[in-house]
């Protein structure tokens, strides 16, 4: 439920629904696979020029991993259809 200064609070037995979606398996549909495999190309092409263009070092490193972060989180976002957990 969303309170009038924008914040959302869930009950807490919506809060354990939520919590059992999120720790759950999802066996991704056609249309998420495609979805998975668009953002990891893409990814994929940033990490490519991240890996031309930037002295190695701990930053291109940590740049690097923080792209696979943001693919990951992504990927959760599509798999729990962006479940919200308070």
């Amino acid at each position: 439920m969303q309170a009038p200064d924008g914040s959302v609070h869930i009950p807490i037995e919506a809060a354990e629904d939520v919590i059992e979606e999120l720790f759950t398996y999802h066996a991704p549909t056609e249309e998420q696979k495609v979805a998975y495999v668009t953002i990891r190309n893409a990814a994929k092409n940033l990490v490519h020029k991240i890996d031309q263009l930037c002295p190695g070092g701990p930053d291109r490193t940590t740049a690097v991993r923080k792209v696979r972060e943001a693919v990951m989180t992504a990927n959760a976002s599509i798999a729990t259809n962006n479940a919200i957990y308070r």
